[in-house]
């Protein structure tokens, strides 16, 4: 039986109000740059992924969060570069301090449709809730502000656990701290590679969001891995 349920955040949970291209855009226009929307939203996934993980350990939290927040300025800057090759911004650091900081308010993010109450109904299930993302350490209390951190047992960064998504070891440190066993657990994401497929190596069952109508539908899903039949390795000869 399911004893717990694990959440991505982004494009899961939650969802951007604006696309990121716009954003950027607009952030920068204000900045006395002006770069195509569109050329921005194009070159964000390839610089994520080129990335290498947001990992930042430390035992002080300013290091933490200073880390976090240097791996964020490289990303942004290095979307700039590829989306555009005119001349730099006059003043960068005060143009992605904005940035950094618009991204950590409700004002940038909504739920997705029927989160709260799938995240309810898991939890009247009698079922441990938890989330495990990429995000860095704006995720607690934007999760807070959003009406949604009330409903979450757990709340697992790159940070807490020395390791990012598809990284088995992130999901291992959450499933710890519930106490649960990955074969009792299911992760919902929307990520192929991250979420599915690592949460799949990692021993979870996985659901992907994008092929739910919405959140709501989450409690059949869950019912369907409950009922599906347990398949066993063929007997040695």
């Amino acid at each position: 039986m399911i004893q717990a349920v694990l959440f991505d955040a982004v494009g899961t949970l939650i969802h951007l109000r604006e696309p990121v291209g716009e954003t950027y855009a607009r952030v920068a226009g204000e900045h006395g740059r002006a770069v195509r929307a569109a050329a921005l939203q194009a070159a964000f996934p390839r610089v994520v992924r080129a990335m290498p993980p947001m990992v930042c350990t430390a035992s002080d939290r300013r290091q933490v969060e200073e880390c976090e927040r240097a791996w964020w300025r490289t990303v942004v800057r290095s979307v700039f570069d590829v989306a555009d090759a005119t001349p730099q911004f006059d003043d960068f650091e005060r143009f992605f301090e904005r940035l950094f900081a618009h991204f950590a308010t409700a004002a940038a993010w909504c739920c997705a449709d029927g989160a709260a109450p799938a995240l309810a109904a898991l939890r009247a299930r009698g079922l441990h809730v938890g989330m495990v993302s990429n995000f860095d350490h704006r995720l607690p209390p934007l999760l807070d502000a959003l009406g949604l951190a009330p409903l979450l047992e757990v709340v697992v960064l790159p940070a807490d656990a020395g390791a990012a998504k598809p990284d088995p070891r992130i999901f291992a440190y959450a499933l710890g701290r519930l106490r649960v066993g990955a074969e009792a657990s299911v992760y919902v994401g929307d990520d192929a590679r991250d979420d599915i497929a690592g949460a799949r190596h990692a021993g979870l069952h996985a659901v992907d969001v994008t092929t739910l109508p919405d959140l709501r539908a989450l409690e059949s899903a869950i019912d369907e891995i409950e009922h599906a039949p347990v398949r066993r390795a063929p007997a040695a000869r």
